[in-house]
């Protein structure tokens, strides 16, 4: 399948088009999808096969989602908008989603997800601490839609949990600048540069690294008091204050899973450096 694989990717916006673009550059033939009509042309013009796929709209376009879905393999980034509806329906699309991939020619997803599946465990964690979410929150919606990608016997799906997602036009330095008595200033960040998001997801494919599940994190954690000043001042603006507490929430996102199998070596390994 290396060099030959037809990839369909499911979102291609600030991650998936840079994907797309190296994936194309290596040999793959690529489909994208974007919800908006105004970058159709963009995938176009990098050489993807554009597709209009929106799955808020009352009526999708099946007929245009099943010729998507004819590739070998799909890369399903669609991240969840969690806060309107508690991820109803982000679960409710996933749903549909998994319902066309039956019909398909589909035989591996690599699914996108978000170190956010993890408690904050006050302690270092691995792919394995999702157990304890399952107890505490059962409904979790990512936890549902990876396991529900998982467990079909029709394909092979490897998760790529990244954490903070940094670089491209994602300027951390905005996300808290002026802010006053931030909470949690002491607490490590777990932050991932976008090249290596491209770089790891690459090197799942060619290396055909299936049914995995892999954190994808920066080596380094530094505090995040000291991460979003040096952020803002980087480019000019006036840093957060952060409140003084006693005692701090925090997971520390570790990748040795996926360095040890894919030897994986971070680009960006300290996000003190990302600027």
């Amino acid at each position: 399948m290396e060099g030959k694989a037809t990839i369909s990717i499911m979102g291609c916006g600030w991650l998936g088009l840079p994907l797309a673009k190296q994936l194309i550059s290596i040999g793959y033939s690529v489909k994208g999808s974007t919800t908006t009509p105004d970058k159709l042309s963009v995938l176009q013009t990098a050489g993807i096969e554009p597709y209009l796929i929106d799955f808020s709209e009352a009526e999708p376009d099946t007929a245009g989602l099943a010729s998507f879905l004819q590739s070998d393999i799909l890369l399903l980034n669609i991240p969840p908008r969690l806060r309107s509806d508690s991820g109803e329906s982000y679960l409710q699309q996933m749903r549909l989603l998994l319902k066309s991939l039956l019909n398909s020619s589909v035989n591996r997803v690599l699914f996108v997800s978000s170190t956010s599946v993890y408690l904050d465990l006050n302690r270092t964690v691995t792919e394995e601490d999702t157990i304890f979410t399952e107890e505490k929150e059962p409904d979790n919606t990512l936890l549902q839609v990876e396991k529900m990608f998982c467990e079909r016997e029709e394909w092979l799906t490897t998760v790529v949990r990244f954490a903070g997602l940094v670089g491209g036009d994602r300027r951390p330095g905005r996300f808290m600048a002026g802010k006053t008595n931030v909470p949690n200033g002491d607490a490590p960040v777990n932050l991932i540069h976008l090249e290596d998001c491209v770089a790891i997801l690459q090197r799942i494919i060619v290396e055909q690294k299936w049914g995995e599940v892999y954190n994808a994190c920066a080596d380094e954690h530094p505090l995040r008091k000291d991460f979003y000043t040096k952020a803002a001042e980087a480019i000019g603006l006036t840093p957060p204050t952060f409140a003084e507490v006693e005692k701090t929430a925090f997971k520390l996102i570790k990748s040795e899973r996926l360095k040890e199998d894919l030897s994986y070596v971070f680009i960006h390994p300290d996000p003190m450096l990302f600027f």
